[in-house]
C-alpha cells in the first residue's frame, strides 16, 4: 500500500471514529429535544434542553473536524443530516425513545457516566483537535452526569411509583450498556495510532460506578447474560429511522440550509 493510500485509509478511519462518538450526542440530543416543553417541572424541562443544546454544540465541533480531515467537499451540515441511516454509527441505547421521564433518565444516566470517562480518557490523546474538544466538553459532560444521577436517586428513592418506574427503566435499557465498549476496525486503528480511546478499559470502572449509583438508588442492578448491539456497525433499531425522518426533514426539503 503506497503511502498516499495509507493517508486515505487513516483519514478514512478517523472520520469513522469521529462518527461513532459525535453520532451518540446528534441522536441523544435530538431525543433530548424531543421533550422540550414537556418537563416534569419549568427547571428540569430547562435544563434538559441544555443538555440537548450542550450536545449539538460538541457535534457540530466533531462535524467541523471530519469535513475538514475529509477529502470531499463536505461540510458539518451535510455530515449532520444527509447520511443515510446505515452511516450513522450511533450505539443503540441513544436512539431508544422517549417513553417516560424515568426512561429519559435512565437513558441519559447510562450514557452520561460512559460519555465523561471517554472525555476524560480523549485529553490524553496524541490528536490536538480531540483534546481540545474533550476539554470543552468535560465540564458540560461532568455536569450532565450529576443531573442524570441525582435524579435516578431521587426517582428509586422517591415513592413506590417512581421506583417502579426507575427500574423498570433501567431494567429495559441495561441491555444497551454493552455496546459502549464495543470497538470497530476504525477504533482500533485509531486506539493504535495513539488518536483514540481504547473503550474497552473503560469497562469496569463504568459498571462499578453506575452499580454504586443503582445501589444508593435503592434500585436492583440487572444481571443481563446478551446484550444488543449493532448500532456502531450502522444496523439500528426500529426507532432510528423515525429519528431521522424528522432530524432531516428541513435539510433535505430545502438543500443548503445552515445551522
Amino acid at each position: 500500500m503506497s503511502s498516499k493510500q495509507e493517508d486515505s485509509r487513516f483519514r478514512e478511519n478517523k472520520i469513522k471514529y469521529i462518527y461513532g462518538i459525535a453520532d451518540n450526542s446528534l441522536i441523544l440530543g435530538q431525543r433530548l429535544g424531543e421533550l422540550t416543553g414537556h418537563g416534569p417541572t419549568l427547571e428540569t424541562d430547562i435544563a434538559l434542553t441544555n443538555i440537548s443544546l450542550d450536545l449539538f454544540g460538541q457535534v457540530r465541533s466533531y462535524f467541523q473536524y471530519a469535513a475538514q480531515v475529509s477529502e470531499a467537499e463536505v461540510t458539518e451540515d451535510d455530515l449532520a443530516f444527509l447520511r443515510t441511516e446505515r452511516e450513522y454509527l450511533n450505539v443503540l441505547l441513544v436512539e431508544q425513545p422517549n417513553t417516560d421521564f424515568a426512561y429519559s433518565i435512565g437513558r441519559q444516566f447510562l450514557f452520561d457516566h460512559f460519555h465523561f470517562l471517554l472525555m476524560t480518557e480523549m485529553q490524553n490523546s496524541k490528536d490536538e483537535t480531540f483534546v481540545a474538544i474533550a476539554k470543552k466538553c468535560i465540564k458540560e459532560v461532568s455536569y450532565h452526569k450529576r443531573f442524570s444521577s441525582d435524579w435516578v436517586k431521587r426517582l428509586g428513592d422517591g415513592t413506590a411509583e417512581s421506583k417502579e418506574k426507575m427500574q423498570t427503566a433501567i431494567d429495559d435499557l441495561w441491555r444497551f450498556t454493552d455496546e459502549l465498549f464495543q470497538t470497530t476496525e476504525a477504533d482500533e486503528a485509531m486506539i493504535e495510532a495513539g488518536v483514540g480511546v481504547d473503550v474497552k478499559a473503560l469497562k469496569e470502572s463504568y459498571y462499578k460506578k453506575v452499580t454504586a449509583i443503582l445501589e444508593e438508588a435503592t434500585l436492583e442492578v440487572p444481571e443481563l447474560k446478551y446484550f444488543q448491539k449493532g448500532g456502531k456497525k450502522g444496523i439500528h433499531t426500529e426507532h432510528m429511522g423515525f429519528i431521522l425522518s424528522e432530524m432531516q426533514y428541513m435539510q433535505r426539503t430545502y438543500p443548503g440550509m445552515k445551522w
